[in-house]
């Protein structure tokens, strides 16, 4: 048994993103406002705070408003105003078609908004919550989550100096235990605790199961003369075909640089296709060559993200604790964003735990969360989109469109209808001779580029001689089950290059190159046999993005 180190916290937040930096600054403004002297601690597995933020961004002040209504005055890194909104449906290659406004769900529409990056931004929150005596540690790790009698007491952070095989090397450093009256998970999409959390305590027994898309970010410098600030460009249709749903989107930021993206619904059947591979592909298409041609890409990532909505939401309450933002799934997918709902649940969480903290009690199952987020903007926003996924999933791009256009447009999500979609993502592949196999043309290393010299461009980086953190429940099942039924369809759905099939003294051996992973988790939801598990490095493993 190793000895840890206790340090003790009134609230313990993991993640430092929206949703997290949300809680902790909603809780120290509480603190201040009720005079309590509150210990709050932020724990965040990336390097620095933003270094494993990847957002579109379009972003929604709402929630900011209410968090920090001077939020200009502070300076915050939120100042490119959407100044144009571009809707296309791509038929091929190389023709789309424009959208007019009315023909598309309003909740697409994004006059107001601002373009952004959201690293920057929670880089700002960040310094907020420190200003007001909020504990922050980059480049450690939530690897466990402290549960007794049913009771999360807090976390164990992870172990650093383990060799390959579990062994503590020269310098090892156990990982301390820090316990607190409350905490929070606000890990984002698939956080590996949250994921423990909600089997544990049977969150999801009431709800469909979770859905994802895995979305692909690129910025890139171009000529000023095809350069308009603040431009939003969205679209959907090729070079996703068939039951490949999904939608591609560009946008003009600062210093004549453009942000250029895809996402690819993780809910597709063919087990060859390549959602990195698509994205390569639609940079070709005209709409995104005539900018992009003769310019320079400086940075990508790839992060999935939860998608599934209202129907898919689990409870976000238990003993000693709650479940906030993406970790949950609070993205509202009809919008194509999820920081301000996200920053708006932990924001209702923090109100929850400093009443709770102000009557004495400690370690509760605050179930007044629930009336309090149903009570709030960002619940209704997710009730009007709540049908959004699910009838694009069964109906279509084409008619799924439709439907969600009139139910947005005219009958502001109010149609008496439900739909849900109860097939996991995981569960949608066909076997690979029912699938026709794709051949996706070479990188041109102009405008389409391979799996390793995009992750070079993400800086990501672990420590080789450490657990591969990247578990596989049954070492046989890639050989035996995936690659005769779906030929290991990791080789194409990990955006990093980080799963091989490889021939080995004459036989097939699953290789896993654990030091390319960028943390997208996409593996541990699209594994057809639920095999793989995500869990943390070492702390400050994985990407490091500047300003994504």
């Amino acid at each position: 048994m190793v000895e840890r180190e206790t340090m003790e916290f009134d609230v313990v937040i993991v993640g430092a993103g929206p949703a997290g930096l949300s809680a902790a600054i909603r809780l120290a403004q509480h603190a201040r406002q009720k005079q309590q002297e509150l210990m709050i601690c932020v724990v965040e597995k990336g390097s620095e705070v933003g270094a494993h933020i990847l957002s579109g961004a379009v972003f929604e002040t709402r929630a900011l408003d209410e968090l920090l209504p001077n939020w200009q005055e502070l300076n915050a890194p939120i100042t490119t105003k959407v100044t144009n909104d571009e809707i296309y449906w791509f038929n091929n290659s190389n023709k789309a078609t424009s959208i007019p406004h009315f023909a598309t769900p309003k909740s697409f529409h994004n006059k107001g908004n601002y373009i952004v990056s959201m690293g920057n931004v929670c880089r700002f929150l960040a310094e907020q919550a420190e200003n007001l005596g909020v504990e922050i540690f980059p480049g450690f790790s939530a690897h466990s989550v402290i549960i007794e009698n049913d009771i999360v007491k807090g976390i164990v952070t992870g172990d650093m100096g383990r060799d390959k095989d579990g062994t503590e090397k020269d310098g090892f450093m156990p990982g301390m235990e820090l316990r607190a009256k409350y905490t929070v998970f606000a890990e984002g999409c698939r956080g590996h605790l949250g994921k423990q959390l909600i089997n544990q305590f049977a969150l999801d027994k009431n709800t469909s199961p979770q859905h994802y898309g895995l979305g692909f970010k690129e910025i890139w410098q171009v000529d000023a003369s095809k350069h308009q600030l603040g431009k939003v460009v969205h679209g959907t249709g090729w070079p996703l075909t068939g039951d490949t749903n999904g939608g591609a989107f560009m946008y003009h930021i600062e210093k004549n640089q453009v942000v250029v993206g895809l996402i690819v619904d993780l809910n597709y059947s063919n087990p060859y296709l390549s959602p990195f591979d698509e994205f390569q592909r639609m940079k070709h298409h005209p709409v995104f060559k005539d900018v992009l041609q003769d310019g320079e890409r400086i940075a990508y990532g790839a992060r999935a993200i939860t998608k599934g909505g209202l129907h898919s939401l689990p409870k976000m309450h238990f003993p000693g604790g709650l479940l906030v933002g993406c970790n949950a799934g609070t993205l509202n997918f009809a919008k194509i964003k999820g920081n301000h709902t996200a920053m708006k649940s932990a924001m209702i969480a923090a109100d929850m735990i400093s009443d709770a903290l102000e009557h004495g009690k400690e370690h509760s199952d605050l179930v007044e969360f629930k009336t309090a987020f149903e009570d709030s903007w960002a619940y209704q926003e997710l009730y009007k989109s709540r049908n959004f996924g699910p009838v694009m999933h069964k109906l279509g791009k084409f008619f799924g469109g439709a439907y969600n256009t009139l139910d947005q447009n005219i009958f502001q999500g109010g149609l008496p209808f439900t739909f849900k979609d109860n097939i996991p993502d995981h569960a949608t592949l066909v076997e690979k001779n029912s699938a026709e196999q794709i051949n996706y043309p070479k990188p041109d290393g102009k405008l389409s580029f391979d799996k390793l010299s995009s992750v070079f461009l993400s800086n990501t980086n672990h420590e080789e001689s450490q657990p591969c953190h990247l578990k596989l429940k049954d070492a046989s099942i890639p050989i035996a089950v995936n690659l005769n039924k779906f030929d290991e369809p990791a080789q194409r759905y990990c955006p990093a290059g980080v799963y091989e099939v490889q021939q080995v003294a004459g036989k097939d051996e699953f290789i896993i190159n654990s030091q390319n992973c960028v943390h997208c988790k996409t593996c541990d939801i699209k594994d057809p046999s639920q095999n793989i598990t995500w869990l943390t490095p070492e702390g400050a493993g994985g990407p490091n993005y500047p300003n994504m």
